[in-house]
């Protein structure tokens, strides 16, 4: 037999990693899924394509959890084709019958729109997200979805609370799970524990046809752009930093904070009983994690604590 018919050792390492990721990108959706209980039994989950690496990524693994999942729940892929310049209409149909997949793809002219109303040099981000906002949620009624998938990933929410801490004066960021604005559909982001730099290296993996945007992503200098460089510098410099802050997000005290209606400080009176998130001003600070708090970030291994999953949703799929 010719040696050439056994793989390298190099490619034996590459064949591991590739699983580690793709078990790694399984755990951490089907982990968010179940922390938030983003998907139930019966639900039709309508999965928004951008053509982008993060929603074809979102589209890949919720097809495989679906499939090992021990509830029923359907899945249609969107495009909202926005009629942009040299956009190859039929990538995107192309690619979903290839898998199989349901899908249904909106035409709407929302590129004349953004480009005749924004001034040329400013960021067209804000009315085309809206434009496409209301088109989508069209789409999910017409089409009977009871959730709206998004493919933000950690990076986005991060980015996002950076963003208003920085320049909105709010600790706010990107919910996995919410209301739409108008009150009629629950929008889902099962990617919010996954890091981009995973979803990049999958699509790569999985040669996903990516499409660019040549609208909003061709607008360098974007605060948005600043905060994700940030973010990406502390990867490089400062490994677990930015775990260390989306956990934040997951682990709030609202009593050592200021905000008035999160916690009652006018009428906050002494009770004679001991409390742990009592004031400790006088000790030494202690950054360690609380014993109960989630733990993000840890690739390789499982999580030291989690919140316990809700019923009737897609469990964390172990292998």
């Amino acid at each position: 037999m010719n040696t050439q018919d056994f793989p390298t050792k190099a490619e034996l390492k590459q064949k591991h990693e590739n699983n580690k990721l793709e078990k790694r990108l399984l755990r951490e959706t089907g982990r968010a899924i179940a922390d938030f209980n983003m998907i139930e039994d019966g639900d039709k989950v309508m999965v928004c394509l951008s053509g982008g690496k993060d929603s074809y990524g979102l589209l890949d693994i919720l097809l495989k959890l679906k499939a090992r999942a021990p509830i029923h729940f359907d899945i249609v892929a969107v495009n909202l084709d926005q009629k942009q310049p040299g956009f190859p209409a039929d990538v995107l149909p192309n690619y979903l019958e290839s898998i199989g997949v349901d899908y249904h793809i909106e035409t709407q002219d929302t590129y004349s729109i953004v480009t005749r109303v924004i001034p040329e040099g400013k960021t067209y981000c804000s009315l085309c997200s809206r434009l496409r906002r209301g088109i989508l949620y069209r789409v999910a009624e017409q089409l009977g979805a009871t959730k709206i998938a998004l493919g933000h990933h950690r990076d986005d929410i991060l980015a996002t609370f950076f963003l208003n801490l920085f320049y909105g004066g709010r600790l706010k960021a990107m919910p996995p799970k919410l209301q739409s604005d108008n009150g009629k559909h629950i929008v889902i982001r099962p990617l919010s524990y996954v890091a981009e730099k995973d979803l990049i290296a999958y699509a790569k993996l999985r040669n996903f046809p990516i499409i660019p945007c040549n609208l909003c992503g061709s607008q360098e200098n974007l605060k948005r752009q600043e905060a994700n460089r940030m973010i990406a510098e502390w990867d490089k410099k400062y490994p677990g930093r930015t775990w260390n802050v989306f956990g934040a997000l997951n682990t709030v005290v609202p009593s050592h904070l200021m905000d008035r209606n999160l916690f009652d400080f006018a009428n906050l009176a002494i009770t004679g009983e001991a409390d742990p998130e009592g004031d400790t001003a006088f000790d030494a600070q202690d950054f360690s994690p609380a014993p109960e708090a989630v733990r993000f970030g840890d690739t390789d291994t499982e999580p030291t604590a989690s919140v316990q999953p809700m019923p009737k949703v897609i469990p964390i799929q172990r292998q």
